[in-house]
């Protein structure tokens, strides 16, 4: 599963940059729209048991296995 895992993960850090920048921005269009985006980007990566943070630098060094 490691291209597709990795694909995931990427559409949640990608969702992640997009609320910063909408917050940076002051958008709360842009906002909602990210925000629903991550939304969706965790719940798929959680339905599948993908750790989104594993492999990214980020703290999550667990997960299901893959």
């Amino acid at each position: 599963m490691g291209g597709f895992a990795e694909s995931v993960r990427e559409r949640v850090r990608a969702a992640r940059a997009a609320v910063e920048a909408a917050r940076a921005a002051d958008d709360p269009a842009a906002l909602a729209v990210a925000e629903d985006e991550l939304d969706d980007a965790l719940r798929i990566a959680r339905g599948v048991g993908i750790d989104p943070d594993r492999g990214s630098g980020g703290t999550g060094q667990g997960g299901a296995a893959e």
